[in-house]
């Protein structure tokens, strides 16, 4: 697996943004830096990259603790199935759904390895790249509860974008 230097390494001028933009928002930020860490790698396992993903868990190693990791990937493949859920009870708009339990097991979001607040901010990354009103807003209302401060919360979609511009950037500089 290449590293995440290799896979800035090859995206060219016309992709440059990117590179500068990951580098930029997992080194800065009030978040903690493993937060920044388990949001891009739970950001890049939501949309399926697990070359960026392994890149990124492996520069995070040292910030990015097991148990940590282990909620990011548990956050992704949670909101993976909540988001197509959540979008289309919203998206069809009809109260019948609405009033239907969804009968989804996800113990795992309210007993974390780590911290709800953790969680909750990669839950948050993966309702922004799917485009979840209804989980974008549920997750926003989650960390406001646990504290985290809007500032915060944008900084966690700026990773979220950044990580999915990444991947695509690295996608094309692969095309001929």
């Amino acid at each position: 697996m290449p590293s995440l230097d290799e896979l800035k390494a090859l995206l060219g001028e016309e992709t440059k943004d990117l590179r500068l933009n990951l580098a930029n928002v997992l080194d800065n930020g009030d978040l903690e830096l493993q937060e920044r860490y388990a949001i891009a790698f739970a950001s890049a396992l939501f949309i399926k990259d697990t070359e960026l993903a392994e890149a990124i868990k492996a520069q995070g190693a040292g910030q990015l603790t097991d148990d940590a990791a282990a909620d990011a990937k548990a956050s992704a493949a949670i909101m993976g199935m909540n988001t197509v859920y959540y979008r289309f009870r919203h998206m069809i708009g009809k109260e019948s759904y609405s009033q239907r339990q969804a009968g989804l097991r996800m113990s795992r979001m309210v007993r974390p390895a780590t911290s709800k607040k953790l969680f909750e901010l990669c839950s948050m990354a993966c309702a922004a790249l799917a485009g979840c009103e209804t989980c974008i807003k549920a997750h926003e209302q989650s960390l406001l509860a646990e504290t985290v401060t809007e500032d915060r919360i944008h900084q966690v979609i700026r990773i979220a974008a950044v990580v999915q511009g990444f991947s695509i950037a690295v996608a094309t500089s692969r095309v001929g």
